[in-house]
């Protein structure tokens, strides 16, 4: 009798501990169909965005690099002019690719070199100033390429952690989710577009207060606006930042 008890017992068990792996898999399974799903919507609004407002980025950016040329260049450099027209040609260029739905790594390291042979054709000491303006605004708009998914780096330390930059990843992917309303806004947009009104309900935060964490996220590239006052979306980084984070978190709880 008592046989068949541990028998029984020991059949259960394993019975159990088959069915707790079958339930895992199928957790796993839902897991990637969420995220497939959630990376269509995604991808989705923001081809909807690119097909709007590429256009007025590119602009935007043409008009923004124009402005920041004019004061930010040596002032008293007598190539002050050519260079100013070399520049804006060469950020005018960049910035059209902005309206292409795909930006290859091999283009923009194209426009990598270019700044390479810039710099060194650069023949006084004040020219570095000007280089580094220009540098600085054409990675503003790789930057926006990348938030608007159509530009996907290939990244060279994923086996290197000790090659990781560290005030980035803390300025630009730790700090905008390591508070509980940010990272409340992030989850919720998974699912679709919040207008202001509808994320400070769920975050129960106002005015000023509710802002300052929408704009922390906006700042890190999270997080988008469709236009002033118009509904927030997630941003393909955001995206693949709450992936990350999902993943991390159920691996380390597993």
């Amino acid at each position: 009798m008592d046989g068949k008890i541990m028998g029984t017992t020991a059949g259960t068990l394993t019975e159990i501990r088959e069915l707790k792996v079958e339930i895992s898999g199928l957790r796993t399974d839902l897991q990637r169909f969420v995220e497939r799903a959630n990376q269509q919507h995604v991808d989705a609004v923001l081809g909807g965005i690119r097909k709007e407002y590429a256009g007025i980025f590119a602009d935007q950016q043409i008009g923004t690099a124009k402005a920041d040329l004019t004061t930010r260049m040596v002032e008293d450099c007598p190539m002050k002019t050519t260079c100013y027209g070399v520049f804006t040609e060469f950020l005018g260029n960049s910035a059209q690719h902005i309206t292409e739905g795909t930006v290859s790594e091999d283009l923009i390291r194209s426009y990598r070199e270019k700044l390479s042979t810039f710099r060194e054709n650069g023949r006084k000491d004040e020219c570095t100033t000007c280089f580094n303006e220009l540098g600085r605004l054409f990675e503003n708009q790789v930057g926006l390429m990348k938030t608007l998914g159509i530009y996907q780096e290939v990244n060279g330390i994923a086996g290197d952690l000790t090659g990781i930059p560290d005030d980035m990843v803390v300025k630009d992917l730790l700090e905008p989710v390591a508070s509980t309303p940010r990272f409340q806004i992030l989850k919720s947009l998974t699912t679709g577009t919040r207008t202001f009104s509808d994320i400070s309900q769920l975050t129960g935060l106002r005015g000023g207060n509710l802002l300052f964490h929408i704009r922390k996220l906006t700042d890190a590239g999270m997080i988008l606006q469709r236009h002033e006052r118009g509904d927030y979306i997630i941003t393909d980084k955001g995206f693949k930042t709450l992936t990350a984070i999902s993943q991390l978190y159920q691996m380390v709880n597993s």
